[in-house]
């Protein structure tokens, strides 16, 4: 069901809705006003968002929902192949041609509203490859269990987005010296349909919106962004945790202070400043905020499961990322990280993009392995063998990703 139908059905009389149903509503008059009946409501998730059949579902209120790893073979992350995270609900009645962004805060120089075509047309426009990945991609993973979406591996992608610097906008309308922040806010909608409630307003450090690849995106992949993923215009700001992504934006405050709306304080997409124990309660004092995501890889190809005939060498490849920074080795093992040896690795077309590694692996005799990738950033710091520090939220697991294979 498309959201131009489902505008139609909440519009709708009785008697329309019963012509839709195919049958008559019997007690259709005892119906709670805004009532969506069981009939009408969304059957089939995939349709609805273009995504591939084999993509995870974890939540429809609100929707959320992952990729396998061989799903993200492709270097360009396709729609249909690309995570969907939301914290409200998405909005359905927008006008592109009405579309306003505005700016405002303390510490802009004059608050000013641009419309959408003012924004393609005024501003020079770029396109980026940028790396997202969820906050909380791999929180499955953590003992004691982390509250939220349980999310394996499959909240990243890295697809081509089109649009103007945000750097650029915020220059246009003049940014006091005293400012340190930005933070977003949209036209999604809370779960509770309070209008006076956001559902998320996240946002980040002056110096990453001043960053070229910093995006007010009106395009995703060559194409207008899809509407579960941010139309008609999103922030993207990659190699930081995607929520710092606003979707749907219609205003950006410049602030003199931290940004504190919702999704930005307490807990929210924070870590302990310092290592504790699993399972120990923190104080949001004791918190900070995430910034540049740590350095993470995915084996894409082959699935894991695979069966290969002995003497015949594996052939693996994937993508390596690690947030601001590059990934400057790769390496696999097939023991189960007693040794390691090298992939090759390619640059990232511009930075902020994943990396593209592979390699061809020879087993030793027959018999069950687990291929394990490492990747090692331009710091110097290697992703961690297994489950790195726990926390109270489950975010940033950057253990190795492992598929299984069995030599016959």
């Amino acid at each position: 069901m498309d959201f131009k139908r489902r505008n139609f059905i909440k519009k709708a009389t009785l008697g329309s809705l019963a012509a839709v149903i195919g049958a008559d509503i019997v007690y259709g008059d005892n119906m709670p006003k805004g009532y969506n009946l069981l009939a009408l409501q969304d059957p089939d998730p995939f349709k609805l968002f273009d995504k591939d059949v084999d993509m995870t579902l974890l939540n429809s209120k609100p929707w959320n929902m992952e990729a396998k790893a061989h799903l993200l073979d492709d270097k360009i992350t396709p729609n249909k192949f690309m995570f969907l995270r939301n914290n409200g609900i998405i909005p359905e009645d927008i006008n592109a041609d009405n579309w306003t962004l505005t700016l405002d805060g303390e510490s802009v120089e004059k608050t000013k509203t641009y419309t959408l075509n003012e924004l393609k047309t005024k501003f020079k426009q770029y396109s980026y490859q940028l790396t997202l990945e969820c906050g909380g991609n791999g929180r499955s993973e953590f003992s004691p269990p982390a509250k939220g979406n349980q999310w394996t591996i499959g909240a990243v992608s890295c697809a081509k987005w089109t649009g103007i610097r945000l750097k650029d906008v915020l220059a246009d309308v003049g940014v006091k010296d005293d400012a340190v922040y930005i933070g977003y806010h949209a036209a999604d909608i809370h779960l509770s349909r309070d209008p006076s409630k956001e559902p998320i307003s996240r946002g980040a450090p002056i110096a990453k919106a001043l960053q070229d690849e910093t995006l007010l995106a009106f395009e995703m992949n060559g194409e207008p962004i899809p509407l579960a993923h941010g139309f008609p215009l999103r922030l993207v700001a990659g190699g930081w945790p995607a929520s710092v992504s606003g979707k749907w934006v219609n205003r950006i405050s410049i602030r003199n202070v931290e940004h504190d709306g919702p999704k930005m304080t307490g807990s929210s997409y924070r870590v302990p400043c310092k290592p504790v124990a699993p399972g120990e309660k923190v104080k949001d004092e004791d918190m900070c905020i995430i910034e540049s995501m740590p350095v993470k890889s995915l084996i894409t190809l082959p699935k894991s499961g695979a069966i290969i005939d002995k003497g015949k060498k594996l052939e693996i490849r994937g993508h390596a990322w690690a947030g601001e920074l590059e990934v400057s080795k790769m390496e696999y093992s097939i023991d189960f990280g007693s040794t390691w040896k090298t992939c090759a690795v390619e640059k990232p077309v511009n930075r902020l993009a994943w990396q593209h590694f592979s390699a061809s692996i020879a087993f030793p005799e027959k018999g069950y392995y687990e291929v394990w990738a490492r990747a090692t950033d331009s710091q110097g710091i290697s992703q961690p063998m297994l489950l790195p520090g726990w926390n109270p939220k489950g975010y940033l697991n950057n253990a190795c990703h492992r598929i299984a294979i069995k030599v016959a």
